[in-house]
């Protein structure tokens, strides 16, 4: 990525966020994977905000949920906080945000396709909070994270009834664990891309999968038919 294009797309990061970073250099870092580092022999890489940003995650979804969910007991707490704070919605958050093409990684991991790697996405992600930390402290922290949640559809500040939520419900209810999404496809030209993601079981079984024009919108309409899918598997179980 050419310099003015990587302004540009970390530009458009902040956007995403809601926060403008006033230290730019705490972003850099947090969009720069070990594998670069060590390849071009720079002091820092993102282990050490990925670290902070964990715990500042964790503290601010739990703020958030015990404050809006007044109705929920600590187990649901619980199981609300952990589905927000796992690695699938992370990765989720982090391509909607736009951070595979700004992470900066070696070469020989970028050649495997370590920018869409779930795992490294949701420790940029994390990362990136643990820098907006720094930079603005804990309340610029809870906002973007609020922000993040509202728009992927977490279930705040009231519960929701929409096909992620109903499907979350049904399968934690049953398996304990919150259902995994995952994207497996990109089509189309930018300006009319579509997505392909799919939604497992926690034990790895597929469920459906759905179509749309943003990740948001192919997560809810894999949860759509998840929810039918989900129907005879109970009925099996």
């Amino acid at each position: 990525m050419t310099g003015s294009a990587a302004s540009q797309g970390k530009r458009a990061f902040e956007e995403c966020l809601g926060y403008s970073f006033k230290r730019p250099e705490l972003l850099e870092e947090a969009l720069t994977h070990s594998s670069y580092a060590n390849e071009t022999g720079i002091p820092s890489c993102n282990e050490r905000l990925e670290y902070l940003g964990d715990a500042v995650l964790e503290l601010c979804v739990s703020e958030i949920l015990f404050k809006n969910h007044t109705d929920y007991s600590e187990g649901e707490l619980t199981r609300a906080r952990t589905s927000v704070v796992s690695e699938p919605p992370l990765a989720l958050w982090a391509l909607e945000a736009g951070i595979p093409p700004l992470l900066r990684v070696g070469k020989g991991l970028d050649r495997q396709g370590g920018r869409s790697n779930p795992s490294i996405l949701a420790d940029a992600m994390e990362a990136a909070l643990g820098a907006v930390f720094l930079d603005g402290g804990y309340e610029a922290a809870r906002e973007v994270v609020l922000g993040l949640m509202t728009a992927s559809g977490e279930p705040i500040p009231e519960r929701r009834r929409d096909s992620k939520s109903r499907l979350q419900e049904r399968v934690q209810a049953k398996w304990e664990l919150p259902p995994v999404y995952r994207v497996v496809g990109r089509s189309g030209p930018d300006h009319a891309v579509s997505f392909n993601v799919e939604v497992n079981l926690p034990d790895g079984r597929f469920l459906a999968s759905g179509v749309g024009p943003s990740i948001k919108a192919a997560s809810f309409a894999a949860a759509e038919s998840a929810l039918s899918a989900l129907s005879g598997i109970e009925d099996e179980g």
